[in-house]
């Protein structure tokens, strides 16, 4: 193997001496054409163009000599130092580290960042990333080609926000721009580039000493995974009670870049509880005050909802693809047309039995494995012990087979 591999990050800054001794004792140097192109890297040094790190490593390991690396930003922040020390390629690295591209891109936006959600974008993952910008506040966002700016803003159509692009950090070629998110496609973009997201909802603000964890703060709205009704503005419908909304929130699991679709979401009890857990969340409803209500839950606890008003299953068909699906209404004729958008993971609530087994028939039709419980509970009034309300509900949840996780 190598007798020596050693990473150097690269921000457009003269290199280190410890960079500088790395490189000039290299007889192998990979890297990008501007990496190459720099007058320290040895004449005799073989080169290797860096587009597969894990090609790059497979050519690294056998070589005899000493073998330099070279990478924009810190090479350990989402960058070639995990593949490089995968077992099958037995490297033993080296770090030189530099500015990180999400440092400089908040640095050049004169921005705090500690409290920014980071993604990573490509072709696989531009999905769930758009979804942790429709959630959260601020976000940096890693692009690469085919998943740019461009491509973040189509996917947030109906999402307002606004985009600082930051174009070959480091470079004589840097430029920053800001355009809001729906005009994001009107431009071509240079890659690399980093995008911060910003807008939705407001988060609390940290005090002067800043907050104690990066990204989201997990403490900063009250505990509980379903809150209680007067959290919500009080008086709940029907299949909105706290254990109820406890029970579904505990079989759907959203998470961060996830997509949740609440349909029927009536005070926006439900739609909350999801958005809280860092899930991005459309909430569909046909009545102009539960629209209201759940805009308006929403805000109460600082959590970005999409509400979109119309009748299901009809207003469905133009929504971007959900991972997990809450039905609070519309029985099984819209049970049948979220099954058919093949989400992770559907949850719903039924008052009869026949009406469970309507649903769990639609369910196990479109090939979701079916689980239902007959969920009873009954609220007491502790100073004497005297029931005050009893609620009865089947819950049913179908979870694809090959789409579990």
């Amino acid at each position: 193997m190598a007798d020596r591999v050693t990473v150097i990050g690269w921000d457009g800054s003269p290199l280190t001496a410890a960079a500088r001794s790395a490189l000039g004792a290299a007889t192998l140097v990979a890297g990008a054409a501007h990496h190459l192109a720099l007058p320290e890297v040895p004449p005799a040094a073989e080169r290797i163009r860096l587009g597969s790190v894990a090609l790059a490593a497979r050519r690294i390991a056998p070589h005899r000599g000493t073998a330099v690396v070279l990478a924009d930003g810190d090479p350990g922040f989402f960058g070639v130092v995990r593949t490089l020390r995968a077992p099958e390629f037995g490297l033993e690295v080296e770090v030189v580290p530099a500015v990180s591209s999400v440092a400089a891109a908040f640095a050049r936006a004169g921005m705090p960042w500690d409290d920014a959600q980071v993604v990573v974008a490509h072709r696989r993952t531009l999905r769930r990333a758009v979804n942790v910008c429709r959630a959260h506040p601020k976000v940096a966002v890693l692009t690469s080609p085919g998943a740019g700016p461009a491509e973040l803003g189509l996917l947030l159509e109906g999402v307002h926000r606004t985009f600082v692009v930051c174009e070959e950090l480091g470079t004589d070629r840097e430029r920053v721009a800001v355009v809001t998110s729906d005009k994001a496609a009107d431009h071509t973009w240079r890659d690399p580039n980093v995008v911060i997201v910003i807008g939705g909802p407001t988060a609390p603000v940290a005090g002067a000493e800043g907050g104690w964890i990066a990204g989201r703060d997990p403490g900063a709205g009250p505990r509980g995974w379903a809150l209680p009704a007067e959290a919500h503005g009080g008086d709940l419908g029907e299949g909105e009670s706290e254990l109820l909304r406890a029970a579904q929130l505990a079989r759907l699991g959203p998470r961060v870049g996830d997509l949740v679709w609440d349909i029927g979401c009536g005070s926006g009890a439900f739609a909350t509880d999801a958005a809280r857990a860092g899930a991005a969340v459309i909430a569909v409803d046909r009545e102009l005050e539960a629209c209201a209500r759940t805009d308006a839950s929403g805000r109460r606890h600082g959590v970005h909802l999409q509400i979109v008003r119309g009748t299901a299953p009809h207003v469905l068909e133009n929504l971007p693809e959900p991972d997990v699906v809450r039905v609070g209404g519309g029985g099984a004729a819209v049970v049948s047309a979220v099954a058919d958008r093949r989400p992770q993971r559907i949850v719903t609530h039924a008052l009869t039995r026949d009406a469970a087994e309507l649903v769990g028939r639609e369910l196990t039709q479109h090939g979701y494995r079916v689980e239902c419980a007959l969920l009873q509970s009954v609220e007491l009034d502790t100073r004497d012990w005297t029931e005050t309300e009893r609620s009865v509900a089947f819950l049913l949840s179908g979870v694809l087979p090959d789409r579990s996780a």
